[in-house]
């Protein structure tokens, strides 16, 4: 059922949130589609919906969006919780805004947080390779386990158009 992005947004965030991993979806300039495990973090300020990645300024990845900025997530769960992002994104390249991605990152708790500082080519915001993507969703989804295994519960979207 679609919804109001004040119903979705933090049903998304909240399920997102709790599973950590999603699988994330991207195209190549011949529109190939690669995927490949990614960390966002998703904000909610109470009417919208940001979601913060990191990723190698060098990776496959930052080229497919340099030629197609959008990315799909979704994420799963062995209870079967499913939820999927589909976004626009925007490169962050100024120094103070991939520091607060980096304090975001580090202060979200596990298992959407993390220690950007783990990946072995950064060791500061500054790193030359450290990547930032400032995610627009423009489609949403939430779907609980228990509507797959107890016929209970609804599948929720939402469109920004």
């Amino acid at each position: 059922m679609r919804r109001d992005i004040k119903d979705v947004g933090p049903s998304f965030r909240e399920m997102a949130h709790g599973i950590g991993i999603a699988v994330a979806a991207t195209c190549d300039a011949a529109g190939h589609p690669h995927t490949r495990p990614m960390q966002p973090v998703w904000v909610w300020d109470g009417s919208t919906l940001t979601g913060w990645a990191s990723t190698a300024t060098d990776a496959p990845k930052a080229g497919d969006l340099e030629g197609n900025p959008r990315i799909s997530f979704t994420y799963w769960t062995a209870n079967q919780d499913t939820c999927t992002a589909d976004c626009e994104v925007e490169v962050v390249t100024d120094d103070a805004a991939r520091a607060e991605a980096w304090h975001l990152f580090e202060s979200t708790p596990p298992p959407a947080g993390f220690d950007p500082a783990i990946h072995p080519d950064w060791d500061s915001p500054t790193s030359p390779t450290f990547g930032v993507l400032r995610l627009t969703p423009t489609w949403l989804r939430v779907m609980p386990g228990t509507l797959m295994t107890a016929g209970e519960g609804e599948v929720i979207t939402w469109r920004s158009t």
